[in-house]
C-alpha cells in the first residue's frame, strides 16, 4: 500500500525532494568508462568499435537488410502487426499536422525576409535490446523524423542472439532505411564520429541504460540529442468523482517500469486516497512485474491529500511530471492552470498507456521535473532552419544610416564599410 500524505507545506516537500534525487547524476565509474569509449571510437574508428561489441556482446557489428525486417513482419503475429500499423498512423497524422512550414513575407522596410524548413539529413535511432525492447518507441522516434523529411533514418541495437521481430517489424512499418546491430556507449559514439560501415548522424533519439545515456551526454555538441532520459513518472490529480481502481491501474502502469518509476496521487479526498491504495494493494497481487511496483511504490510512490485542487495544480507544476493525468469533474477546466508536463490526459478514459501506444502524439517526453523547459519529441524535433533575406537598393537605402550607427557604436568598421561602400559612388 502506498504512503497517504497530509499536505503542509512539509511533508509532501519530502517527496518531490526524493523523486528529484532518485535522477542522480552518472556515476563517476560510468563516466571514466564512457569517456574512454568515446575517444577510442574517435580515434581508431570501427576498429575499437568491433573490440568494444565483441567485448561487451559477444557478436560483431553487422547490418541487416530490408529482406530481414519484411521477414520480421511476417513472424509477427498478425494482431501486434496491425497494432503497430493503427498507431504509426495515428503518429504519422498528429505530426503531419504539426509539421511548420518554410515562408516569407515583406519586411516593414520593405525587404523579403523568411524562413526555410528543412529536414536534418540523417538521424539516429538507438533501441535497447534484450528485455528492454520496446516496438512502440521504435515507432514514436521514426515515425516523426519521416514526417520532417529525414533523408536517412539509421537505427541501432545490441546484436543479441536473436534480435526481437517485433522491433524489426516496427523499423519497417516506420520506414527506417538502415538497422545496424551495433550496440552500448560503442554505438553511440560510431554515430557520433562515423566508423566503418556505421555512418555519422545529425542527431540521435532513443533511450537506453546509464552508459548509452552518458554517451549521449559526451556527444551532445558533436550532434544533436532528444535528451537524457530519466526514470518514468505518473502524477494524477484526482477529485472524489474519480473512480479509485481506474487511479489505482493507472499509478500501476508506470510504477512497474522500474524500480526508480515514480507514481503519485494528488486528490483533494481522503476517502479516495484510501481507495486508491486499498486498490493498488490488490490489483498488485495479480500483475506480472509485482517485484518491481512493490519497490517502486515502496520508495516513490504515495498519495498526497491536498486543500483544493489550486493546491494540487500547484504542486503538480512544481513537480512537472512526465505525464500529468487528470481524473476530475470538469478535467479540462484545470488544463489552463498546467503549465510543466510532459504530456496531459484529461478524463478518465484518457489513460497514460494511450498515450504510449495508439494515440499519436510522442511517448518520448521530458522527465526528472525537465519538462519545466523540455518538450516532448516531434516532427520539430527533427527539423532545422535557415533564415532568408532579400533587400533590394530601394529598401536598403533608407536605414543605411543606422545600419552604419550600430556598426560604429561596436567598432567593426569593416561592417559599416560593407554598407557604406554600396552608395559611396551616389554620394560622391
Amino acid at each position: 500500500m502506498i504512503e497517504i500524505i497530509q499536505a503542509d507545506g512539509q511533508a509532501e516537500r519530502r517527496h518531490i525532494a526524493a523523486m528529484r534525487a532518485r535522477a542522480a547524476q552518472v556515476g563517476a565509474d560510468i563516466q571514466r568508462a564512457v569517456s574512454a569509449v568515446m575517444q577510442n571510437v574517435q580515434e581508431r574508428g570501427f576498429d575499437a568499435v568491433r573490440e568494444y561489441s565483441l567485448q561487451f556482446d559477444h557478436r560483431e557489428p553487422y547490418e541487416l537488410s530490408q529482406a530481414d525486417l519484411e521477414a520480421a513482419y511476417d513472424r509477427c503475429p498478425r494482431a501486434l502487426t496491425a497494432a503497430m500499423e493503427h498507431a504509426a498512423a495515428n503518429i504519422r497524422d498528429y505530426n503531419e499536422k504539426l509539421l511548420v512550414k518554410s515562408q516569407e513575407w515583406t519586411s516593414l522596410d520593405g525587404g523579403t525576409v523568411g524562413r526555410v524548413v528543412r529536414g536534418l539529413s540523417r538521424v539516429g535511432i538507438y533501441v535497447p535490446g534484450g528485455t528492454a525492447a520496446y516496438p512502440s518507441s521504435v515507432l514514436m522516434n521514426a515515425v516523426p523524423a519521416k514526417v520532417a523529411g529525414v533523408e536517412e533514418i539509421v537505427m541501432v541495437t545490441p546484436p543479441t542472439e536473436n534480435l526481437n521481430d517485433a522491433v524489426l517489424a516496427a523499423a519497417r512499418i516506420a520506414g527506417v532505411d538502415r538497422v545496424i546491430a551495433v550496440g552500448g556507449a560503442q554505438a553511440v559514439a560510431a554515430l557520433t564520429y562515423g566508423a566503418g560501415f556505421i555512418p555519422r548522424v545529425d542527431k540521435l533519439v532513443g533511450p537506453g541504460n546509464a552508459y548509452v545515456a552518458a554517451a549521449k551526454r559526451m556527444a551532445y555538441g558533436s550532434l544533436d540529442i532528444d535528451m537524457v532520459a530519466g526514470p518514468s513518472e505518473v502524477l494524477v490529480i484526482a477529485d472524489e468523482t474519480a473512480e479509485a481502481k481506474y487511479v489505482a491501474a493507472d499509478l500501476l502502469s508506470q510504477a512497474e517500469h522500474d524500480r526508480l518509476a515514480s507514481a503519485v496521487l494528488l486528490t483533494t479526498s481522503q476517502a479516495l486516497a484510501e481507495a486508491v491504495a486499498a486498490e493498488m494493494a490488490r490489483q498488485t497481487g495479480y500483475l506480472g512485474r509485482s517485484e518491481i511496483i512493490e519497490a517502486s511504490l515502496r520508495d516513490f510512490g504515495c498519495a498526497i491529500v491536498c486543500r483544493d485542487l489550486e493546491e494540487a495544480l500547484d504542486l503538480a507544476n512544481e513537480i512537472a511530471p512526465e505525464h500529468l493525468e487528470i481524473v476530475t469533474a470538469d478535467p479540462r477546466a484545470l488544463l489552463p492552470g498546467v503549465e510543466n508536463a510532459g504530456a496531459v490526459f484529461l478524463g478518465a478514459w484518457s489513460p497514460e498507456p494511450l498515450g504510449d501506444y495508439l494515440a499519436g502524439p510522442d511517448h518520448v517526453l521530458p522527465t526528472s521535473g525537465t519538462a519545466r523547459f523540455f518538450s516532448p519529441l516531434s516532427v520539430d524535433s527533427f527539423l532545422k532552419t535557415m533564415s532568408v533575406i532579400q533587400y533590394d537598393r530601394a529598401s536598403l537605402e533608407p536605414i543605411k544610416e543606422q545600419i552604419i550607427t550600430l556598426a560604429e557604436a561596436e567598432k567593426l568598421t569593416a561592417h559599416a564599410n560593407s554598407i557604406r561602400v554600396r552608395f559611396e559612388e551616389e554620394e560622391g
